[in-house]
C-alpha cells in the first residue's frame, strides 16, 4: 500500500502544471518504479557477476559538459561526466552485473528503466545512469541545452540541478540508475516556484566519495572536487 500511495502522489506531481511545488517530496525511485506507475514494468534485479570484470579500462575516456544556469533549471558548476564504452557488458543479464558494480562502489537506491521524455532535474541527489541496452538522444541543460547520444556500455553521471530529457530512444533502451549513499531523489521540472528551494537543496548536498564505476580512484573525484 505504501508503494501505491507513493505512485499516486508521484503521478499527480508529473501531470500537475500550475503549481509544481504543491507536490514536492523526496521519493525512493526504486520503490516507485517497482509499482509500475510509469506504465511499464520496472525490473529489480540481483547481484552475482564479478564487478571488476565489467570494466573495459581502469582509465576510461571522459567527456565533460558544463551546463550554465538556464533560469528555470539551475544546472550546475559541476560537469556532467560521460564515460563512453566504459562497460564491457556480459551477454547474459548485464543489468545485474551493473548493479553488482555500483553496489561494490557504495552507490545504490538503484532502479532499471529508461529516461523520462520531459525536462526534469533533481535537487537532492546526484544521479548515475549506466546504459545496458539500446541507445538514446538525451538533452542536457534544458530547452536550449546540448544533445548527447548514449548507448549500451556508456555511463553518464548527472550532477544535482542539471536538466535532462530523453529526446528519443530505441525500443530496447534501458539504464540502471543509482545514487550516492543517503541521497533520495526528488523531481523538479523547471517550473516557476521551484527556486530558490532547489538551490538550497543543491548547496547542502554532499559530493560523492566514490565513483559509481571506478570506485575511490575514479575520474568523478578529480573532476568534481576541483570544481567544488
Amino acid at each position: 500500500m505504501a508503494h501505491l500511495l507513493q505512485a499516486v502522489k508521484f503521478s499527480l506531481a508529473v501531470i500537475e502544471n500550475s503549481n509544481p511545488g504543491r507536490y514536492s517530496m523526496n521519493i525512493n525511485r526504486r520503490d516507485f518504479l517497482a509499482t509500475g506507475a510509469l506504465g511499464g514494468a520496472a525490473i529489480i534485479g540481483t547481484q552475482g557477476q564479478n564487478a571488476t570484470s565489467l570494466l573495459n579500462s581502469k582509465q576510461p575516456r571522459v567527456v565533460t559538459r558544463v551546463l550554465k544556469d538556464a533560469g528555470l533549471i539551475p544546472n550546475s558548476q559541476l560537469p556532467v561526466l560521460i564515460y563512453p564504452g566504459a562497460l564491457n557488458l556480459p551477454k547474459d543479464d548485464p543489468a545485474s552485473a551493473i548493479e553488482a558494480l555500483i553496489h561494490a562502489n557504495n552507490w545504490g537506491n538503484d532502479w532499471r528503466n529508461g529516461i523520462f521524455s520531459y525536462h526534469h532535474y533533481h535537487s537532492t541527489a546526484h544521479e548515475a545512469l549506466l546504459v545496458f541496452g539500446g541507445s538514446a538522444k538525451v538533452q542536457l541543460g534544458g530547452e536550449n541545452g546540448i544533445i548527447e547520444t548514449i548507448g549500451a556500455g556508456d555511463v553518464i553521471i548527472i550532477p544535482a540541478g542539471v536538466g535532462h530529457k530523453n529526446l528519443g530512444s530505441s525500443s530496447d533502451f534501458h539504464v540502471v540508475g543509482a545514487y550516492p549513499p543517503n541521497q533520495n531523489v526528488d523531481m523538479n521540472y523547471g517550473k516557476a516556484g521551484e527556486r530558490p528551494r532547489v538551490d538550497d537543496n543543491i548547496a547542502r548536498l554532499a559530493l560523492p566519495v566514490t565513483d559509481p564505476v571506478f570506485g575511490k580512484s575514479g575520474p568523478l573525484l578529480d573532476h568534481w572536487r576541483t570544481k567544488s
